[in-house]
């Protein structure tokens, strides 16, 4: 969790094996929810959070795996995550736990994602 002048300002979470996507029950750490809240957003907490679960997930891998969602609202963390080095693993989009084929419809949800992975 991080905080801002005393208040709850965003929280991320690790997972020790991402349960989804292209990395499942690859003993790969997955960080599964970045989140700033609105009023603390460009103040570098996104970054500090990042930072801190990178060198958590470092002492069990030499790699850390994301997904980030597809609409406007998640294009601050997308661009978040590749100043930060994390780079599309390259199996294209993903909706809920299924790799979508080419020209395959889908819902632009919450649940619609590209996976990222990062060297530590």
């Amino acid at each position: 969790m991080a905080e801002y002048d005393n208040q709850p300002a965003g929280y991320v979470t690790l997972l020790p094996n991402a349960a989804h996507g292209p990395f499942a029950n690859r003993h790969i750490p997955e960080i599964k929810d970045l989140n700033v809240l609105p009023p603390y957003r460009r103040h570098g907490i996104g970054n500090t959070l990042l930072e801190r679960i990178e060198a958590v997930a470092k002492a069990k891998s030499n790699q850390i795996t994301l997904a980030v969602g597809m609409y406007a609202d998640y294009g601050a963390a997308q661009r978040l995550y590749v100043k930060r080095g994390y780079i599309p693993d390259g199996t294209g989009l993903w909706q809920g736990d299924k790799n979508l084929a080419p020209y395959e419809p889908c819902i632009n949800s919450d649940d619609l994602n590209l996976y990222f992975i990062k060297n530590i």
